[in-house]
């Protein structure tokens, strides 16, 4: 019963044909698969064993399998469990449709031996026995006898290995694999028959460390191994051993350092032991067996054997022998002709028989052929003849003409890049120009889950076709609500994690919990699944989806008046902030603090600051009355605010006060002024200076400093007065209180006497005075202008205009005879500069015609001595 319910599920989640678009899915096979090569390594599960690279690529191919990803990397398309398949065996181990790499396998064999047969000196037929083909992806050889024939499975034992068992690998015989497993060590591949390279043998052996000298049970597949000790092995000399840590391979040379002699015994040199036999670069130099030559070869061992020039002798070019000639006597010459092969190999020497080498290069000119064959030419005989013709001949790839100078027809292959488009339409080729189909793309497009734990690869080409693994580790995207420490986890997935259904429980302002399903803020979606590559990689994160927020607390509660009066509260939602007004006075003291609001009960801003209603807040009245506090100190001016809590501001009114002799006016702030002293009052108001009062019984000023009330003593003037006669002859000086006595004796008050007159008449005139009054009227006579003649009336009345244009014209008449002179040098000068100008032009012509002349008859010399008459 339950292995029926089984194959339904595994029926009802995989699909029969791709063609309806949908793909196929396979359980899981890994354990099966892989479970005789676990047991036998004492390990329960892949998570827990450490994979080689062999498993590894066994997982990846099984993991595409089950998804349906396992496509063919020539045609691109989906490799279905029906479909023929074959499989490379050398490195990549893909696998790909048996029509698809047959028709690849041919077309490349084809082509290869088409080449060769234009290249090589060979027949067709031999050329198509030994060409080759190239596996599509790692690009290993083949020969044309493993072009495929039979659809196989993986281990090659069962001949179309199709079979409907869902629990059976697709392409597999489903028995234990048994192929030699790898370093020929004996064993066999315990697994059942699968992709991809068989993986190291799991037996336990008895092997030996790199340098033999410890022993351990190892596995057959890691059974080499270093004891990381020194290796001691005797090096190639045979004295010294190896003093590295033990390792794989033969032992490096010596290098240890020694005083070694040369060959022939003359020379010592400090070297390494690996080139302790050396040769020196002395000769040899010790008599032959002759007695009359020396040895010439170089440091050598042994002895130095008998003398070359004993026995058979012949002349320089070999066509005569002499016999029992001495060797120190010199062979002569035959005289003959040399005809000696010369280095081009096709002529021979033409000289008489010569001791030493002949002439190396051929001078002999016959007539050649380009390589090309296009151009005839006699030239020396070691002479290449190239000619200048490009060849136009279209080269292997049918593109590109091969435009290489004097070619001789075997073009060499294209050497431009193909640049075509691939079939998986995401790269070019790389290869060099060719012709026929390009190959497919050798890349590999590793599709994985959103956490990256599950993956496989597909043919670079097919990922757009592709689905993403079924992931079964959690999902690493941390949930932001509240209750992400209880919230059940679930699996790895693309795009926004499933909202939480617990209850939201968050506290409201007001002290009360939400009792709503969560609605938090949820974390920003995984990517969607796609596999289109990014030009840059931006850094603009995604942006957290917010929560919606609570809403209003539906609790009842009791809840006061606006104006908080007591007595007036009301039972409202909680989350209602409706405010409302009980109709009594506020009564709230108004911010000047003197009195109080009238209005009625109104939300005051103050209270409503804390509140979530602020735009119904109203501010209580204010109060309009003028400020009546009496003022410190005490000042005439009035507070200019208007009703005002705490104390007046100070007055800075300006108050003018003049100084006391009126000089200057002062002007002091109020709160200054008043917060003086008397005394310091009347210190403030003198201006510093001299008294400007003029003293009452005499015309000058008084002498004290800037003082209040009246001049001290007035009658005491001591300044010094100017005291003259009645006629002004006589003069005196006196005293200004001596001047006031004087007029007060006479009956007279000074305060009555202008300051003109003041001193005046208080001396009595003397007989001196009249003779000066008369002294004084002849001369002020005598002073007076004489009286002129009167004009005639005609001249009298001349007027200024008239004058001025008299004058302007006896300047003109002056400056007539300048502007004459003027205008006669301007003249002169112009006619100067013309003769000039003039005499430069006719000369200058001159000159350019004798230079001319000259030219024409230097030109004529010229060609005289060019061409002389005959």
């Amino acid at each position: 019963m339950t292995s029926s319910a089984n194959y339904q599920q595994i029926l009802s989640d995989s699909d029969t044909d791709s063609d309806n678009g949908r793909t196929e899915s396979f359980p899981d096979l890994s354990s099966s698969i892989l479970k005789p090569y676990l047991e036998s390594t004492n390990q329960s599960s892949l998570a827990t064993s450490q994979s080689p690279s062999e498993l590894s690529k066994i997982k990846s191919f099984l993991a595409s399998s089950s998804s349906g990803a396992l496509s063919c990397l020539i045609c691109l398309e989906r490799i279905k469990p029906s479909d023929p398949t074959w499989h490379c065996s050398t490195i990549c181990y893909s696998i790909f449709h048996l029509i698809c790499i047959q028709s690849w396998a041919r077309q490349s064999s084809d082509l290869s031996a088409s080449l060769a047969a234009s290249r090589l000196p060979i027949t067709a037929e031999k050329a198509a026995e030994s060409s080759t083909w190239n596996c599509p992806k790692c690009r290993s050889q083949y020969s044309k006898s493993q072009i495929p024939k039979k659809y196989l499975c993986f281990c090659g034992k069962l001949e179309d290995p199709y079979s409907e068992d869902p629990w059976i690998l697709p392409h597999s015989c489903n028995e234990i694999c048994n192929r030699p497993l790898q370093n020929n060590c004996g064993h066999f591949c315990l697994l059942l028959c699968h992709p991809g390279p068989c993986p190291p043998c799991p037996k336990l052996v008895n092997s030996s460390c790199f340098c033999r000298k410890f022993q351990e049970v190892r596995r057959c597949g890691f059974k080499s191994f270093s004891c990381n000790k020194i290796c001691s092995k005797p090096l190639d000399c045979r004295t010294h051993k190896c003093l590295q840590i033990c390792h794989e391979g033969p032992c490096p040379p010596c290098k240890a350092r020694a005083v070694y002699m040369c060959r022939c015994g003359r020379v010592e040199e400090e070297r390494e032991c690996c080139e302790r036999d050396f040769r020196c670069e002395n000769a040899c130099g010790k008599a032959l067996d002759c007695g009359k030559h020396v040895c010439e070869r170089g440091c050598h061992v042994g002895q130095c054997g008998g003398c070359p020039l004993q026995g058979k002798r012949t002349c320089p070019c070999g066509k005569r022998v002499y016999e029992g000639m001495s060797c120190d006597v010199a062979v002569p010459l035959c005289g003959a002709t040399c005809d000696k092969m010369l280095s081009c190999r096709i002529h021979r020497c033409h000289d008489r028989c010569h001791r030493g080498p002949c002439i190396e290069t051929c001078r002999m000119v016959i007539a050649k052929l380009c390589r090309c064959r296009s151009l005839k030419k006699e030239v020396p005989c070691y002479q290449d003849l190239v000619c200048e013709r490009k060849c136009q001949r279209m080269r292997d790839c049918g593109r590109h003409a091969c435009k290489r100078r004097c070619c001789n027809g075997d073009c060499p292959p294209c050497s431009e890049i193909c640049g075509k488009r691939l079939l998986c339409k995401n790269h070019k080729c790389p290869s060099p120009c060719h012709r026929g189909a390009c190959a497919p793309c050798p890349l590999m497009v590793t599709i994985s889950c959103a956490c990256g734990e599950t993956q496989f690869e597909v043919p670079c080409g097919t990922e757009k076709d592709q689905k993403p693994p079924k992931c079964r580790k959690s999902c690493h995207v941390i949930p932001l609500c509240r209750h992400r420490s209880i919230c059940k986890p679930h699996k790895c997935h693309y795009g926004a994690c499933p909202p939480c259904r617990l209850i939201c429980e968050e506290e409201y302002p007001c002290g009360h919990s939400c009792k709503l399903r969560c609605h938090g803020p949820r974390p920003p979606p995984n990517p969607e699944f796609t596999l289109k590559t990014k030009k840059k990689k931006s850094n603009h994160q995604s942006e957290v989806t917010p929560g919606s927020p609570c809403p209003p607390c539906p609790e009842l509660i009791w809840r006061s008046c606006v104006g908080e009066h007591i007595g007036a509260e009301r039972m409202m939602v909680c989350s209602d902030r409706t405010q409302f007004s009980c109709d009594n006075l506020c009564g709230n003291p108004l911010p000047c603090g003197n009195h109080y609001c009238t209005k009625y009960c109104h939300a005051l801003k103050s209270q409503s600051s804390l509140s979530v209603e602020k735009r119904s807040a109203e501010s209580c009245e204010v109060c309009s009355l003028p400020c009546q506090k009496e003022r410190m100190p005490t000042c005439p001016h009035s507070c200019p605010l208007p009703c005002h809590p705490g104390e007046c501001p100070p007055c800075k009114v300006l108050v003018k006060r003049s100084c006391h002799c009126g000089s200057m006016v002062h002007v002091f702030e109020c709160i200054y002024f008043n917060t003086l002293s008397e005394k310091e009052q009347m210190a403030a108001r003198s201006c510093g200076g001299p008294c400007h009062r003029k003293l009452p019984y005499c015309t000058h000023l008084c002498p004290e400093i800037c003082h209040p009330g009246q001049c001290p003593l007035p009658e005491q003037c001591c300044k010094k007065v100017t005291v003259r006669c009645v006629c002004q002859t006589l003069k005196k000086e006196w005293h200004c209180l001596d001047v006031q006595a004087a007029y007060r004796n006479i009956g007279r008050d000074p305060k009555d006497i202008s300051k003109n007159q003041f001193g005046l008449g208080l001396l009595r005139c003397n007989s001196d005075c009249k003779s000066k009054v008369q002294v004084v009227d002849s001369v002020l006579q005598s002073r007076k202008p004489k009286v002129e003649e009167k004009e005639p009336a005609t001249e009298k009345h001349v007027g200024k205009r008239r004058k001025r244009r008299e004058r302007v014209r006896v300047v003109n008449q002056a400056s007539r005879l300048q502007r004459i002179f003027t205008a006669v040098k301007w003249l002169l000068l112009f006619v100067t500069l013309s003769v000039a100008v003039a005499a430069g032009l006719y000369y200058g012509y001159k000159g350019l015609l004798k230079l001319s002349d000259w030219m024409n008859e230097v030109e004529e010399q010229r060609q005289r001595k060019r061409f002389p008459r005959i």
